[in-house]
């Protein structure tokens, strides 16, 4: 079996740390490429790592993003206490620009874009986030990507001995036995997140949306 090259992105966030320190740790994946803003502090021998502030303006990095069979999108920011164009433009407007670049380059790529539970694929409801997000996965779709998966994870509780943890998690953790008990479809470990983009780039999926009952599947189903 093909072992992967692949980019990530949000390295420096919860989630992207998560399917990094996975990713480091599989057979399946042979090289691993980070972008960041900042230096990350990670170190592995599969290990890349380009520093690039601006993500509006990829061109000077271009060329280094050539030759990768996946990209797993998990850059992004909380709607919570920012005014619509910013939001828009930190989520859709960027995410955007770094897709395009990497199809022109990877034709053969599988793109994971980090959505979330509730985005709106109508891009019609009454909530701006989930249009914001509805409308970023559909256009991602229409890039020539080999595969496109739109993830939408719901809670998701960090790799043991993460540093990038959402202190909003230490907070909530204790809640995280009675979700897992009462409401299973809505909860995943960042390591099965990781395990199913894998898996999905890997093998395909039925579905290009993947809810948490998805994750779940696949990461049974290997």
């Amino acid at each position: 079996m093909k072992k992967l090259k692949v980019i990530i992105t949000g390295a420096t966030g919860m989630v992207g740390e998560g399917v990094l320190q996975e990713c480091l740790l599989r057979d399946e994946v042979a090289e691993v490429l980070i972008v960041n803003r900042k230096p990350s502090g990670f170190s592995h021998p599969k290990l890349k790592e380009i520093i690039h502030a601006d993500f509006f303006d990829i061109s000077p990095i271009e060329k280094q993003l050539t030759g990768y069979d996946a990209c797993y999108f998990c850059l992004g920011i909380s709607s919570v206490g920012v005014d619509a164009d910013t939001y828009y433009r930190m989520t859709y407007t960027l995410t955007m620009h770094v897709a395009e670049t990497l199809a022109k380059r990877n034709p053969e790529m599988t793109f994971c874009y980090v959505s979330g539970a509730g985005t709106d694929s109508t891009e019609q409801g009454k909530t701006r986030w989930a249009r914001v997000k509805g409308k970023t996965e559909n256009d991602i779709a229409k890039l020539p990507f080999k595969q496109v998966f739109n993830f939408r994870p719901g809670v998701m509780t960090p790799t043991k001995g993460a540093k990038n943890v959402n202190k909003l998690y230490w907070w909530l953790s204790w809640m995280v036995p009675i979700i897992k008990v009462l409401f299973p479809n809505s909860i995943s470990t960042l390591q099965q997140v990781a395990d199913a983009m894998i898996q999905v780039t890997l093998h395909g999926y039925q579905s290009t949306i993947i809810e948490v009952k998805d994750i779940h599947a696949i990461t049974i189903r290997k």
